[in-house]
């Protein structure tokens, strides 16, 4: 999924209402969401991951849990 910088920008104000107390940091909005895109990155290749490990586990193995891990990582493209 790709964030514009709106969708960005309420997420940011979001975390600062529920974290005030601390300081604040000037950088680019461009900045701010190529950050949230490698975060949004990692974190699906991680789930990806989960399921190429259940894959190959005799119990849970199948083709379910390949396509999904296939699945999770065409998001990204």
């Amino acid at each position: 999924m790709k964030y514009n910088a709106e969708q960005v920008a309420f997420m940011l104000h979001e975390a600062i209402d529920e974290n005030r107390e601390y300081k604040s940091w000037h950088v680019s909005t461009q900045h701010l969401m190529t950050l949230v895109e490698r975060v949004v990155a990692e974190e699906r290749e991680a789930c990806a991951k989960v399921c190429d490990v259940l894959a190959y586990h005799p119990e849970f193995a199948s083709d379910a849990t390949k396509l999904a891990a296939m699945a999770i990582r065409a998001r990204g493209q």
